[in-house]
């Protein structure tokens, strides 16, 4: 209000010099009310009361110039339709609705100044402040002046408690080098990071490019480390859902960071249409990849999220997790095997999900390829289970989507070819229940997955163990486990039924490079400090993996990470009789997983995909031997 009148009265002073005449005088008193009524109307339907001054930001400003102006035009436009402005000074209104911003606008900005800063720090100077916190404070040099940097610097100067300082920032981009953000200088390029860490006292480096290349992450982090000054980064816009970037994201660099992945575009329309507000059901949702999923789908607010493993410890802190991070979904634990049929069943009765995501499944190679029965109960008969339940859901679950692998492709291994016959049961079971859109996500390995080499390196390192490599020219596709579930989302919105949906999981890395990066990282030195030990392939383990097989009819789709394989093999007037077939001998392989009949059950496998081709017997026997 006493701003309002401020600016009111302030327009009238500077209209008039100062000297503002008794009719003036009187016009001001007899309008005050009607324009401070016409001004607080819009201003609350601009939402202007309720905004948290202390953090005002650009777009509470935009909004109170909006609503100034809006409240000047509607005080024009009535003057000129009721007086057609005889009596009234044009200039006065509007020098009112420029006083009207400033005046607001200033204190918000005022305000968050306040609360910004620690009163000292607020009436003292720049030159002043920093000499009286450099003495407890870290001096910080943040690499890379983009968004992600300038989030990190405001989030540094806006926390008190935070002894930080942050004196700089690098970057490669000649254009703003000696440029200032919030007032901090760009002092140069990543290059000169060893001068200045040392000109001016550097206590740590935060790395925040939100995607670099590998070649120049690796480059950086090189860089980094040669002043021996501590380094940390901030996550890729992948790892983050909501795209926010602070202090508590800041985080040691890890592989991940090394591989170079550019952040996903997700066409978050489409997801939404088919999750938000749908009840979606998970299998496998304690793993790595289904845990994932489930805090990504959570983002996407569904009705309600069931999420099914048989893993019980897991399963609950999952739950207590979400719990708290999504206090407004309700999250169902079922404690099951996807191998149950019977239990299947009452959860699709009891629950009716809209959604299915199927991530449970057995992924280690050498344990599958020693106890094969396991992978056919789990891999092949789990996801036969869930697909009977889709068919008899008669469309009310309106799509599946199952998570396979590369290993699936030409499979060696038990593994690979229970989910390549995984991937075929779904593509069968589509074109009999076309209601409900079925289809295969195939993609390689994941960073930090249970099923990853990274954890065991890792573990060897901080024993101060040899790191033990299978072979020297084994290469391995990678993505990080937030890209991986994200493209899931995505290829599960484009899915009509049937496809077999393939990620682009960029440039394969080998292990032996993988395990050198981690031993650096890890601030030792490869082969002097930590060695590197050939130790042989393991059962059913290939050099390289494949993502797709010739001939498999891949072509690409709208998205520029996702391909789709297309399903040529099936026709719907046969349909009904190839699915039979096929669980004719999948009735077979069940037996001869009762039996534990190794040797049939990779016989049965090899008759049923003739591009699968397993170790020998006495070549896999040897290799378990020893």
């Amino acid at each position: 209000m006493c701003l309002l009148v401020a600016a009111y009265f302030s327009a009238y002073a500077i209209r008039f010099d100062g000297d503002i005449p008794a009719t003036e005088l009187a016009t001001f008193r007899s309008t005050i009310l009607p324009m401070f009524a016409c001004k607080f109307l819009v201003f609350w339907y601009f939402n202007l009361y309720r905004g948290m001054w202390r953090y005002t930001g650009l777009v509470d400003l935009l909004n109170v110039l909006k609503a100034s102006v809006v409240s000047s035009l509607i005080i024009l436009t009535t003057i000129l339709i009721t007086h057609q402005f005889q009596g009234f000074s044009r200039a006065v209104f509007i020098l009112d609705g420029i006083f009207t911003f400033l005046f607001l606008a200033g204190f918000r900005v005022a305000i968050r100044l306040y609360f910004a800063h620690t009163p000292m720090q607020f009436l003292a100077n720049d030159f002043f402040a920093s000499r009286k916190f450099a003495a407890d404070h870290k001096n910080i040099l943040i690499v890379g002046a983009g968004g992600a940097g300038e989030k990190i610097l405001r989030e540094f100067a806006e926390n008190a408690r935070l002894k930080y300082t942050v004196v700089g920032f690098l970057d490669d981009d000649p254009s703003k080098i000696g440029k200032y953000i919030h007032g901090t200088p760009v002092l140069g390029s990543v290059d000169d990071v060893s001068a200045i860490a040392l000109q001016k006292s550097i206590s740590e480096i935060v790395i925040a490019i939100s995607y670099a290349p590998a070649s120049n992450m690796r480059r950086i982090i090189d860089l980094c480390k040669d002043t021996g000054v501590t380094f940390k980064t901030v996550p890729g816009m992948g790892e983050l859902i909501d795209g926010n970037v602070s202090i508590k994201t800041i985080r040691d660099v890890s592989f991940a960071d090394l591989l170079g992945r550019p952040p996903v575009m997700l066409e978050k329309g489409t997801i939404q249409e088919y999750l938000t507000g749908k009840t979606v059901l998970v299998t496998g949702a304690a793993g790595s990849i289904g845990s994932e999923l489930c805090r990504q789908i959570a983002a996407f607010s569904p009705r309600r999220l069931v999420l099914l493993d048989r893993s019980e410890s897991p399963l609950y802190e999952l739950e207590i997790e979400l719990e708290q991070n999504f206090p407004a979904l309700e999250f169902i634990a079922v404690l099951g095997a996807v191998q149950n049929e019977s239990h299947l069943e009452m959860v699709f009765e009891g629950y009716n999900p809209d959604v299915v995501f199927h991530a449970a499944a057995y992924k280690h190679v050498p344990m599958m390829e020693l106890n094969p029965w396991e992978a056919i109960y789990n891999n092949v008969i789990g996801t036969r289970n869930l697909l009977k339940m889709c068919q008899k859901s008669d469309g009310s679950v309106a799509r599946f989507v199952m998570i396979s692998t590369d290993k699936a492709v030409r499979p060696t291994n038990v593994m690979g070819a229970s989910k390549r016959l995984a991937e075929i049961l779904t593509q069968h079971s589509s074109a009999i229940a076309p209601q409900c859109k079925q289809m295969a996500v195939r993609f390689g390995n994941v960073l930090g997955s249970s099923g990853s080499v990274i954890p065991l390196f890792m573990r060897q390192i901080e024993k101060g163990r040899p790191i033990t490599v299978t072979d020297p020219e084994v290469t391995r596709y990678f993505m990080t486990i937030p890209e991986a579930s994200q493209l899931v989302l995505q290829a599960g919105a484009m899915g009509t039924g049937g496809e077999v949906f393939v990620l682009d999981m960029g440039t394969p890395v080998k292990i032996i490079d993988m395990a050198r990066d981690l031993i650096r990282l890890s601030g030792l030195e490869p082969d002097v400090d930590i060695e590197i030990r050939v130790v042989g392939l393991r059962p059913g383990e290939k050099l390289y993996e494949e993502l797709i097989t010739e001939g498999e009819g891949i072509t690409s789709t709208m998205h520029e990470k996702i391909m789709v394989l297309r399903n040529s093999s099936l026709e719907e007037d046969s349909a009904q009789e190839q699915w039979f077939n096929l669980n004719e001998h999948i009735d077979q392989l069940v037996t001869l997983a009762e039996n534990q009949d190794a040797e049939g059950i990779r016989a049965k496998l090899k008759e049923l995909m003739p591009e699968y081709m397993p170790e020998t017997k006495n070549a896999l026997t040897t290799t378990m031997t020893s």
